[in-house]
C-alpha cells in the first residue's frame, strides 16, 4: 500500500482501568497485567481479521475490516476478560474499557493516523470498566446486525474534537449481575464542567473558561441551587470522564456541559444539561450570535437550567439573571482575559490579569465587575507577599467600594473589604461584611473561607471547622480548602482527620505550596521534627526563595540551626530588593530560641499590620511565646485576645 493512503477503516482502541495508580501501587503487577492482556487480546484480534497497529503501554490500537467485525472482537476480548477474571482476588482481575470508531484513517509506514484515531480513544473513556462504547458511525453499521442491545449514551464533547458525536455502549448480557442500587443524587446540586474551547484562535481558551466562571456565578445567585464553585469544577477540564462519575465525586445530581467557538466578533455556544446518575440528556441547545449577545446566551442558559430543575425564581433573582455586567463587547472581553490571568495566582499573571481588568475599566468605567475583580487581584497580591499590605489595602478598599457604589447587589466587594478590615485589625466590621457577602450569596464559596479563617484567626476553632466543612460542600476539591482545614482539625486535636484530610490534597496536587505549607504547620503543632523538615524542603524544591522565611523557621524547629541562619542571612539581603513579611522572619528567630529579636520583628509586623500578623494566635512556632507578657501584648495590639 502507498504511503499516506486514505481509506475507512473501523478502529478499536482498548485500555486497562487504573492502570496507573496500580503501577506506583505495585510495578511487577501491573506489568505482569499487561502482558497478559496482550496473550488474552492477540489470538482474539486473528479470528476477527484485525491488525494490531501498536501497543502504547497499557493500550492497543487495532484496526479491523469493519464495524461489525469491530465490535465482534470488542465482545469476545470482554466476555473472555471476564472469564479470566472470575476465580481472581480483586487486585489481581484485568479490567479493560473498549471504544469503538469507523471512519476515514492515513496509513504510513505502518502506522496510521487521522480524525478517526483520535475519536476511538476519546470514546473509551466513556466506556463503562469492563464495558464497551461505540459512536454513532458504528451504530449505523451495526444496526439490527448485531445480537445485543445498543444504547444511547446521548450527544457528547469529546476533548479536541470540533464536532459534538452521539455515543452508545453495548448492553452486555452479565451486567445485570452486577447492577447494584445507586443512591439518587439531589438534582439541585449542579456543577457546571469547564467548557470546551473549541475556537481556532487556542489563545481564545480564557473565552471559554469566562463562560464557565460566569454561568457558575449566574446559577450560584439562585438560593434554591447549590452551585459548585470554580476551583472543583475547573479539575475536569480537558478530562474524559462520565458522567455518573464526575456525579459522584462531586455529589451532585445535575451537570452543565458544552462548548464554546469565537470567531472574530462571532461566538457560537453548545450546552446541554445532564442528569448525573442516568447520564440521560435532560435539555440542550446552540446559540450563534454576535458577541454583543453574550449576556442574552448566559441568561437563557441559566434560565432553562432553572426551569428543567423546576426551581421557583424569586422577583429578584429573574432580575440577577438577566443583569448585564457591561454594554461593551471589548471591556468585556478584557475582564475575562484580567480574571483568568489574576486567577492563576503567580506573581506574573496576577500583574498581567490587573493589567487588562484596568483596561477593562477604561473600556466601559461603569463595569461593577472588573473593579470586584481588580479587588480580589489586590488581596491575592497582598496576601501573597507580592506588594506592601499597606498599598495592597488601599487598592482593594478602592476598587471594592467603587464596584458597589455601581452595583451594591455584589457579594464578593463585601468579602473584599471585610480582608481590609481584618488587615487593619477592625474584627467587628470584618465579620459584618463577610457575613453581608453569604447574604448576598450564600453561594459564595470564597467569602465563606475567609469567613472561617476569619473565625479561626480568632480562636473560635469549631466554629470556623463547621464553616470550612460548609465551604467544601460547594467546593469538595478545593486544594486551599483542604489545606486549611486540615490543619484547623490538627490544631483541636481531630489528628487523624486532619492530616487525612491535608495528605490527600498533596496527593491530588503534590506541586500545591499551600498543601506543604500546612502539613509541615500540622507537624510542628505535633512535634514531628523530621516530617516538618521533609515537607519544608519540599516547599523550597517548588517555590524557590519565596517561600524561604517559612523554611527556615521549620529547618530551625527541627535542630538545623547553621543552615537556618544562613537561610535568614540570603533573606535578609534580598530584603533590599524584594518585600518580606517581617511576620515570618520574627518566627525564624522564635525558632531560634532568640527571643529579643523575635520580639523585635513581631513589633514590627504589627506597627506595619503585614499579612502574616493576623495569624499570630495559631501559628505553631510562637506556641512557646504565648505566657510572656510582651507576646500578650502584641497580641492585644492586633486586636485579638
Amino acid at each position: 500500500m502507498s504511503q499516506g493512503h486514505r481509506r475507512l477503516a473501523a478502529i478499536m482502541y482498548t485500555d486497562m482501568v487504573g492502570y496507573t495508580a496500580l503501577g506506583q501501587r505495585n510495578e511487577s503487577l501491573s506489568l505482569a497485567l499487561v502482558q497478559e492482556q496482550r496473550n488474552l487480546i492477540r489470538p482474539l484480534l486473528k479470528r476477527h481479521y484485525g491488525r494490531e497497529v501498536k501497543t502504547m503501554g497499557d493500550a492497543f490500537l487495532v484496526e479491523l475490516p469493519s464495524a461489525l467485525d469491530a465490535v465482534r472482537c470488542a465482545y469476545d476480548i470482554q466476555r473472555a476478560t471476564r472469564e479470566l477474571n472470575f476465580s481472581r482476588p480483586v487486585e489481581n482481575k484485568l479490567r479493560l474499557r473498549i471504544g469503538v470508531h469507523l471512519g476515514d484513517v492515513v496509513e504510513s509506514e505502518g502506522d496510521i493516523s487521522g480524525d478517526a484515531v483520535n475519536v476511538a480513544s476519546r470514546v473509551e473513556p466513556l466506556a463503562d470498566e469492563g464495558g464497551i462504547a461505540i459512536t454513532r458511525q458504528v451504530y449505523d453499521h451495526v444496526e439490527n446486525k448485531f445480537e445485543l442491545q445498543l444504547v444511547s449514551l446521548g450527544v457528547r464533547l469529546l476533548k479536541n474534537v470540533s464536532t459534538p458525536t452521539e455515543v452508545f455502549k453495548i448492553a452486555l448480557p452479565w451486567e445485570s449481575e452486577a447492577q447494584v442500587a445507586v443512591p439518587r443524587l439531589d438534582s439541585k446540586r449542579v456543577a457546571v464542567l469547564p467548557l470546551a474551547n473549541i475556537s481556532p484562535d487556542p489563545s481564545d481558551e480564557y473565552f471559554a473558561d469566562g463562560m464557565t466562571e460566569e454561568l457558575i456565578d449566574k446559577l450560584s445567585q439562585v438560593r434554591e441551587l447549590k452551585v459548585i464553585a470554580r476551583t472543583s469544577v475547573m479539575s475536569y477540564k480537558k478530562k474524559e470522564k462520565k458522567a455518573s462519575e464526575i456525579g459522584k465525586e462531586l455529589g451532585v445530581g445535575t451537570l452543565v456541559e458544552g462548548s464554546v467557538r469565537k470567531a472574530g466578533n462571532r461566538v457560537r455556544v453548545s450546552v446541554q444539561l445532564i442528569e448525573a446518575a442516568s447520564e440521560e440528556h435532560m435539555w440542550s441547545s446552540s446559540y450563534d450570535k454576535d458577541l454583543s449577545d453574550i449576556f442574552s446566551i448566559q441568561s437563557e442558559i441559566a434560565e432553562n437550567v432553572t426551569k428543567e430543575l423546576r426551581v421557583r425564581l424569586l422577583e429578584s433573582e429573574k432580575q440577577t439573571l438577566q443583569t448585564r455586567p457591561t454594554g461593551n463587547a471589548e471591556a468585556y472581553t478584557l475582564y475575562l482575559k484580567g480574571r483568568y490571568y489574576w486567577n492563576e495566582r503567580t506573581r506574573a499573571s496576577v500583574g498581567r490579569g490587573m493589567e487588562y481588568l484596568r483596561k477593562a475599566i477604561q473600556a466601559d468605567p461603569a463595569m461593577a465587575l472588573a473593579y470586584s475583580d481588580l479587588a480580589d487581584a489586590y488581596v491575592i497580591a497582598g496576601d501573597h507577599g507580592m506588594m506592601p499590605t499597606s498599598e495592597a489595602l488601599a487598592k482593594i478598599e478602592e476598587n471594592a467600594l467603587i464596584a458597589l457604589k455601581i452595583d451594591p447587589s455584589l457579594s464578593q466587594p463585601h468579602a473584599a473589604l471585610g480582608f481590609v478590615h481584618e488587615r487593619s485589625f477592625r474584627w467587628a466590621e470584618a465579620e459584618k461584611e463577610v457575613r453581608m457577602a453569604l447574604r448576598l450569596n450564600p453561594n459564595n464559596v470564597t467569602a465563606r473561607h475567609w469567613y472561617a479563617l476569619h473565625l479561626f484567626i480568632q480562636g473560635r476553632y469549631q466554629e470556623a471547622i463547621s464553616e470550612w466543612r460548609r465551604a467544601m460542600e460547594l467546593d469538595p476539591l478545593s486544594l486551599i480548602l483542604s489545606a486549611n482545614l486540615g490543619y484547623a482539625l490538627v490544631r483541636t486535636g481531630q489528628k487523624v482527620e486532619g492530616f487525612q484530610i491535608l495528605k490527600s490534597a498533596i496527593e491530588m496536587n503534590d506541586l500545591f505550596p499551600s498543601g506543604h505549607w500546612s502539613l509541615a504547620s500540622a507537624y510542628v503543632v505535633e512535634g514531628m521534627r523530621e516530617r516538618a523538615l521533609e515537607e519544608a524542603r519540599r516547599l523550597l524544591a517548588i517555590g524557590g526563595d519565596e517561600y524561604l522565611a517559612f523554611a527556615a523557621g521549620i529547618f530551625a524547629f527541627a535542630g538545623l540551626r547553621d543552615e537556618s541562619v544562613a537561610m535568614l542571612e540570603k533573606l535578609s539581603k534580598e530584603m533590599g530588593r524584594s518585600y518580606a513579611d517581617p511576620f515570618f522572619v520574627a518566627a525564624v528567630h522564635a525558632a531560634l530560641g532568640d527571643e529579643a529579636k523575635a520580639l523585635e520583628w513581631l513589633e514590627r509586623a504589627v506597627n506595619e499590620k503585614s499579612a502574616g500578623v493576623v495569624y499570630i494566635k495559631i501559628y505553631p512556632l510562637f506556641d512557646s511565646f504565648r505566657g510572656k507578657h510582651k507576646f500578650k501584648e502584641l497580641v492585644g495590639k492586633v486586636g485579638l485576645t
